[in-house]
């Protein structure tokens, strides 16, 4: 069994948008196998997008990734992915096969995240980085907005 990762107070906030994000990715598995109508899955996720996670990646993007430099490679990977997600996000065509895409992709995504690139940025950063980090990152409200819980019915 792996020992749970210590996170550093200051990327604690943003670790817990990490968890809700996996949570997306379970109400889609959730979804699909009930056969909820794709439309009712894209309207939580487009709303899931614009409220949690672009302001999660433009904040990593602005605040946390330059801790490690625009040269590192789990910076450009986790850039690429960010614009992966956005595109399938995006996505107004293909929206079955997006949101399949989404729910492994956004799940991969947060675990790499979780246990290399924060491990990597947490041991790299300086106490006035972190403590920049912590200033900036206070834990943000979590409150779903979202009547229609297709993943419960």
């Amino acid at each position: 069994m792996k020992k749970p990762l210590k996170r550093h107070k200051a990327l604690i906030p943003l670790s817990r948008q990490h968890h809700y994000g996996l949570l997306l990715s379970w109400k889609l598995r959730e979804g699909f196998k009930k056969n909820i109508d794709l439309e009712r899955i894209k309207n939580y996720t487009d709303w899931f997008w614009q409220h949690h996670l672009i302001p999660h990646f433009d904040a990593e993007e602005q605040h946390i990734f330059p801790i490690l430099g625009e040269e590192n490679d789990l910076v450009k990977k986790a850039i690429t992915e960010h614009r992966r997600l956005k595109d399938l996000f995006n996505e107004e065509v293909e929206i079955k096969s997006a949101l399949q895409a989404i729910e492994e992709e956004l799940q991969s995504h947060i675990r790499f995240e979780e246990r290399v690139l924060f491990q990597e940025i947490q041991e790299i950063a300086t106490p006035a980085q972190l403590a920049k980090i912590e200033e900036i990152h206070q834990e943000s409200e979590t409150a779903e907005e979202w009547e229609d819980e297709f993943w419960v019915k």
